[in-house]
């Protein structure tokens, strides 16, 4: 279940399709790599054709930009949910809490992760976080060690996008984790850093619009939209 978009798959499950895949693949000891897509991800990977290779690389390529419902829409696609980073990884983490899974959480600034740490155990009482790391450190034989120590089920890589992607790709093999995501600047949230979006904003897929308001020097960024759903359209 997963549709193109200008040679970007985009993977069509709702959040309890995602749960029940991604655990049964982890029971029958297959890895699985969760990558955030949206326009502004897919419009840079029509000019570089690594990042395209990384994209088409996940297991599961999830609907983050509300643009990619409205393309789906307009195209005659399926599309119709979006299933943002943020809330694909609290799902995770639940699903986690509630099946006896670990995790880890590796990126952010120092500090971020141990704050996000404190605050996903208060959310979810019941889960294991068996590690952290942030992102700063550059000893890559060190953070697979870390890791491998920790024996994690499920890792979240928070170094942005596409940084943490490349990095996943390139490490996953190699760690015992069975299901590896990329949160960008998740750990923010969770830590309290940042405010995320009021659930109105997130409800209606207007939460680009909230950050707009919020830093209006992002405006660059949200042309892009028009250029993808044109694109995408004429494709």
């Amino acid at each position: 279940m997963k549709e193109m978009l200008l040679g970007v798959p985009v993977s069509n499950f709702t959040y309890k399709q995602l749960i029940d895949q991604l655990f049964n693949r982890m029971d029958e000891g297959k890895k699985s790599f969760i990558v955030a897509i949206n326009p502004e991800k897919i419009m840079k990977a029509q000019k570089d054709r690594a990042l395209l290779k990384l994209l088409n690389a996940a297991d599961y390529q999830i609907p983050d930009g509300v643009g990619l419902i409205i393309a789906s829409i307009l195209k005659g696609g399926k599309l119709r949910r979006r299933v943002t980073g943020i809330d694909m990884m609290m799902t995770l983490c639940q699903a986690a809490a509630d099946r006896n899974k670990r995790v880890f959480l590796y990126g952010g600034k120092p500090g971020v992760a141990e704050q996000a740490k404190a605050g996903l155990e208060e959310l979810y009482p019941d889960i294991v976080i068996t590690g952290v790391m942030d992102g700063y450190v550059k000893d890559q034989n060190l953070i697979t060690k870390t890791i491998n120590e920790a024996s994690p089920d499920i890792v979240f890589v928070a170094l942005g996008s596409p940084t943490q992607e490349y990095w996943i790709v390139n490490n996953m093999h190699h760690l015992s984790a069975k299901v590896f995501q990329g949160v960008g600047g998740s750990f923010d949230v969770i830590s309290g850093r940042v405010k995320r979006a009021p659930a109105f904003f997130q409800t209606i897929g207007l939460e680009w619009l909230y950050r707009l308001m919020k830093e209006p020097k992002r405006w660059k960024r949200q042309i892009i939209l028009p250029v993808f759903l044109y694109k995408a359209l004429k494709e």
